[in-house]
């Protein structure tokens, strides 16, 4: 139930930040944006940038701005037209057309929501009311599951690590309210004070349901989450994928949480016929098993009618609709004014019916032949991969057969699925609009749950085509690049190389070497979990991707705060790797490349790459990205592996002890 969980297998690239429409210019590098005060060598993130960042103040409705968000933006527009249509459409009853419609018009209407308060939710609130037994907690825990309603912990399929083209269950760590573990735990002044004021909107929140004792009940709550915090694993440790994999049969796994039935849960999920599955994080569950046991009921009745709250709220009326923005996004994030309820309806939509969106999305902004040269463009960068393997003087002749095995399986899917999601199954209506996200919800809970047991399905996307965005998945050995992505600047099908291969080439190229960062590198060609390394060549890597950590533990983007490098390791690979990779390519695919727009080509790739993070953050944005995400803030994306690069120094004639040119003892050089 928690807004926060990390994805615990698929490594997906998310550019860390979002852009209005001013300075962006589609078919070249635009002046505007540069800051000529600062050089390219001092700070290339600012030269390239720094015209943008004055000229582009962040948004109200928007806690970080970017290009990402210029392109959102767009979307929006394309996708408010496509659901005004189908909401005012008279399609034929039960077809995707009048899915969208309907619930896109049910998210709409605001008067319906808002007189129904919290109705919705209320016979579920009744039956936590009714709770007497710790027996009564685990079968509600159960049920809720089963309506698509995530509690305590996180459940799902994905490929067996050790089999992965069949599917099993992962049952993983969760239950939180807050983004991570470490914000229970940390005991400096400002997070204190967070988890105070976290206390206080939970407080407010179950006031929203007449709740008279909701100062107790909050405190309650906040005993649980932070007994189920020092349970869980830190974000390191869950980059490592053996501590998301311990796997039990369905009896042993009785005998390891004895309050917690799963021979009952996977009965209440439809599912009896379970009979192994990971218990991801079994210390974990033996810990949240125990608190069922030993916190008094209606502490945990307190603690339900809190995450089921903040599970319905954003489709509940405004008055929890405002109380939701005011601590997820003013309070954590900065951000001063809500989205207004369109956008807000059209994520929603997304959510619940979003390749049904997706198709008639497509049709309007990826023609035949714009996949045609990205194609190519991903071929070139395998290409380009595969010789830099090659040339490395650290790996072994054994170990580089393995990757490039796995490089000749690793399958890239652009733009759109070849085969659409059946959405035949969901029921939606005009109204309420909270029955129709429950009914989503449900739908999708049980077409997860369904794939249980079963071959993995390879056809299938993780990621809507209209979603600006892209990732790796170690499991499928797969690279997605949806339609939403693939669209100016980052690509142009009409476009000279040097942009298209700055641009979306170091996206492609950073998917790709999340195949070979210090978590993709663990799976082999058919995604199995597996060491295809030699001894000796795993300890030349670890060795230099050491020097990568110590390079971005040094940085520090806000007050004292420093970013993890162990944390945004896998990341900071793949940046460094793929815009190597895409460099390369571009040498293969336009050797010949001219001056353009008074920059020679090089230049132009470079800044193309640079260009393409610029990035506007809250300080309360960027407190947050620092302490609890994977990747690190943009302008360290750029300046971190740039840096790194005798290629970007002879473009921009930087020597040390200038700041973008590290000295050859200092280099990072992994692949």
């Amino acid at each position: 139930m928690s807004r926060f969980r990390p994805r615990m297998l698929a490594v997906a690239f998310v550019f860390a930040a979002p852009g209005a429409f001013a300075h962006t210019n589609e078919r070249g590098i635009d002046p505007r944006n540069f800051d000529e005060s600062t050089g390219a060598c001092t700070d290339f993130f600012e030269h390239a940038n720094g015209g943008w960042l004055k000229s582009n103040p962040i948004p109200a409705e928007y806690s970080q701005w970017s290009l990402d968000d210029e392109l959102r933006e767009r979307n929006l527009a394309m996708l408010r037209e496509i659901l005004d249509g189908a909401a005012k459409s008279t399609a034929e009853p039960g077809s995707n057309a009048r899915k969208i419609g309907d619930f896109y018009a049910s998210a709409m209407d605001e008067a319906a929501v808002n007189a129904a308060g919290y109705g919705p939710i209320r016979d579920k609130l009744a039956r936590v009311g009714a709770l007497k037994t710790p027996a009564d907690v685990a079968a509600l825990i159960r049920d809720w599951h089963a309506q698509g309603i995530p509690t305590l912990f996180d459940f799902g399929p994905e490929a067996d690590m050790k089999n992965a083209s069949m599917a099993i269950a992962y049952a993983t760590q969760g239950g939180l309210g807050m983004p991570d573990r470490d914000y229970y735990l940390r005991t400096d002044a400002k997070s204190k004070a967070l988890l105070e004021k976290y206390r206080t909107h939970v407080a407010k929140m179950l006031t929203l349901v007449d709740q008279a004792n909701a100062a107790a009940q909050a405190a309650w709550i906040l005993d649980i989450e932070t007994r189920l915090a020092k349970a869980s694993l830190d974000r390191v440790a869950l980059r490592e994928p053996e501590n998301s994999y311990h796997i039990f049969t369905v009896k042993d796994a009785d005998a390891k949480t004895p309050h917690f039935s799963w021979s009952a849960f996977y009965g209440a999920i439809g599912q009896p016929a379970v009979e192994r599955f990971s218990l991801a994080q079994p210390d974990f569950f033996v810990a949240a098993d125990r608190a069922i046991a030993e916190v008094p009921v209606d502490h945990w009745q307190a603690y339900l009618r809190w995450h089921l709250v903040n599970f319905a709220a954003p489709a509940l009326s405004d008055a929890f609709v405002d109380s939701d923005f005011d601590f997820y996004g003013r309070t954590l994030r900065g951000t001063e004014k809500l989205k207004p309820r369109w956008k807000r309806a059209i994520d929603a939509t997304n959510e619940a019916l979003g390749f049904a969106v997706g198709e008639a999305y497509v049709a309007r902004v990826f023609p035949p032949e714009a996949k045609q040269r990205a194609e190519k463009l991903v071929a070139d960068l395998k290409t380009a991969l595969r010789a830099r393997i090659g040339r490395l003087d650290w790996m072994a002749d054994a170990t580089k057969q393995a990757a490039y095995a796995k490089l000749d399986t690793l399958t890239p899917k652009i733009g759109y699925p070849d085969k659409w999601r059946d959405y035949t199954r969901l029921t939606i209506k005009r109204g309420p609009y909270f029955d129709n996200v429950l009914a989503a919800a449900s739908f999708e809970a049980h077409r997860q749950f369904a794939k249980i047991g079963k071959p993995v399905d390879k056809t299938e996307w993780g990621m809507l085509p209209q979603t600006v965005n892209a990732y790796y998945n170690p499991l499928q050995n797969e690279i997605v690049f949806p339609a939403a992505q693939m669209q100016p600047p980052y690509f142009d099908a009409s476009a000279d190389d040097a942009l298209n291969y700055g641009g979306i080439g170091a996206v492609i190229g950073h998917e790709m070497l999340h195949g070979f960062d210090d978590q993709g590198s663990r799976f082999d060609a058919e995604g199995n979990l597996r060491d295809w390394w030699t001894g000796e060549d795993r300890k030349h890597f670890d060795a230099r991707t050491q020097k990568l950590v110590e390079q971005f533990d040094a940085y520090v983007p806000i007050d004292d705060l420093h970013i993890n490098g162990k944390l945004t390791l896998g990341e900071n690979i793949a940046d460094l790797g793929g815009l190597e990779v895409a460099w390369d390519a571009f040498r293969i695919a336009d050797p010949h490349a001219q001056k353009n727009d008074g920059f020679t080509p090089e230049q132009r790739f470079f800044l193309s790459f640079a260009q393409s993070w610029r990035t506007q953050q809250r300080p309360e944005a960027l407190r947050l990205q620092v302490q609890s995400n994977e990747h690190a803030p943009a302008k360290y994306r750029v300046n971190g592996p740039v840096s790194n690069l005798t290629e970007f120094a002879s473009a921009f004639q930087c020597s040390p002890p200038q700041p973008m040119a590290r000295t050859q003892e200092q280099r990072v050089v992994i692949w």
